[in-house]
């Protein structure tokens, strides 16, 4: 017999059944048996001439009968038949859609657990992305295609070639726009149902607080140390819900922070998880140490996840535990997370509790800044013309020991404490597996003694076998 799936206001009139087996061959006939099972859902299915009213949409399938033959439309014994009203009452009935909202989110609605409900609660919710890169592309685009109403994107990066490998939300089009601008056109082209808001901006401790207060949930998808100890702050002082994800290679992480429980308990935040970062150069962002593309889809898809239930009070979120993935064995771990009493945090009154400089706090920069760079070309002109410079190499000694170019090791985990073996009076050309890490190296150096001869080998060692590879073809 055709199955039909109640909605939860409707659900008082059948005993609280979500789904019920009619017979009938047509639409027509499938209510009029409903109606005489649970008479007390008459008035409701039919108005005085005994029509479906208007606040009633039924679908067959994923069809509306409106685009059907109405209620003449025929039904199989293996129909499935969904009733939806147009206006439902509930904790968010100032929230309706239209009859192609109701169409779109049809299968999310007719989920017994999920419903009408839930999904109004996701097209009132407001959420803000921090980071529209790797993990934040297949988080924008479920949580858009899932109808959450209001999603603000923070980013000021704008999109590049080495970008398209796992960031799935932009194309090559796309190259040179600023991300959250290609983000929006994008996400609208997705759901013209909901609204977008770019925030064309740094996250920063001067504005975090402002921004955070417009959203009613937080998703951490950045890719440095100084940015994930802000974002946890705000939250915890702004009270907000802090869904966490992290991506290195072949591992990630998923969590949720600063969740309050139906009965009203905090859960952790990521001070309670890691109360100080890793020293600086001791763990790589993605783009000196790497990540499998698909990676962070599947790590993103999670945090959507995680930030849907959140918004729907559907499921038991991920709230004191962390969620751990690794690609390469495909095997997952969940751990247990604990507030600690020596999380500055979780005292009496986390209000006393200020933002600070982050970056001083991680002794590390959020953003790369553009310093003096030497390409490859000019690199070896110089270096054929005899020209005095010196050559350090900033990686670990067993990526020196396979290839490098002839200078000196002095790992990034260490050039601090080595600044007096670098040449202050004439150049000083710094290199790394991609660029990154000799970056990095050049602002430390840069910001504690003053360093003003520091360039950049532009690319990296990967840049320098490249050029290498390209002459031999050229031969």
């Amino acid at each position: 017999m055709p199955k039909i799936y109640i909605p939860t206001p409707l659900r008082k009139f059948t005993g609280n059944l979500s789904q019920v087996e009619i017979q009938g061959a047509t639409i027509a006939e499938v209510l009029n048996n409903l109606s005489t099972d649970f008479p007390g859902l008459k008035n409701y299915l039919f108005s005085a001439d005994g029509k479906i009213p208007s606040f009633i949409n039924i679908f067959v399938g994923e069809d509306d009968i409106r685009n059907l033959n109405s209620e003449k439309t025929l039904v199989e014994k293996e129909s499935v038949i969904s009733i939806v009203p147009a206006i439902a009452g509930g904790s968010v009935d100032d929230v309706s859609f239209s009859k192609n909202e109701l169409a779109r989110y049809h299968r999310h609605i007719i989920i017994p657990e999920f419903g009408l409900e839930a999904q109004k609660k996701l097209k009132k919710s407001k959420v803000l992305v921090i980071g529209s890169g790797g993990l934040g592309s297949p988080l924008l685009l479920y949580l858009a295609a899932a109808g959450v109403g209001h999603i603000g994107i923070v980013d000021f990066d704008i999109v590049e070639d080495s970008n398209l490998h796992r960031q799935v939300l932009f194309g090559v089009s796309d190259l040179g726009k600023p991300k959250v601008e290609a983000a929006k056109e994008r996400l609208e082209s997705i759901n013209p149902y909901i609204q977008i808001k770019a925030h064309n901006t740094q996250f920063t401790s001067q504005n975090a607080m402002e921004l955070v207060a417009e959203y009613d949930v937080i998703a951490d998808g950045t890719d440095n140390f100084p940015t994930r100890y802000l974002v946890n702050d705000a939250c915890v002082l702004s009270g907000k819900t802090n869904v966490y994800a992290s991506i290195f290679q072949f591992e990630g992480q998923v969590t949720v922070f600063n969740y309050v429980s139906k009965a009203g308990e905090r859960g952790p935040n990521y001070r309670d998880l890691y109360d100080a970062p890793p020293p600086a150069g001791l763990i790589p962002n993605c783009a000196e140490g790497g990540v499998l593309g698909v990676l962070p889809g599947i790590i993103g898809s999670l945090q959507a996840l995680e930030v849907i239930k959140v918004i729907t009070d559907v499921g038991e979120p991920l709230s004191g535990k962390l969620y751990t993935f690794d690609a390469l064995s495909f095997q997952s771990r969940t751990f247990a997370i604990k507030r600690r009493d020596t999380n500055p945090l979780n005292g009496k009154n986390p209000s006393l509790f200020e933002l600070i400089d982050y970056e001083q706090f991680c002794g590390m920069k959020a953003v790369d800044r553009k310093g003096k760079e030497i390409k490859v070309e000019d690199f070896l002109l110089a270096k054929a013309n005899g020209e005095d410079f010196q050559l350090i190499d900033v990686r670990e000694p067993e990526e020196h020991l396979e290839k490098n170019m002839g200078g000196e090791l002095i790992p990034l985990g260490t050039i601090m404490d080595h600044a007096i073996k670098i040449e202050t009076d004439k150049k000083v050309v710094i290199y790394c597996r991609s660029g990154k890490r000799s970056s990095s190296a050049i602002q430390q150096l840069e910001d504690k003694f003053g360093f003003t001869n520091l360039y950049n080998f532009k690319g990296g060692i990967l840049e320098f076998v490249d050029f290498e590879n390209s002459k031999l073809t050229e031969k």
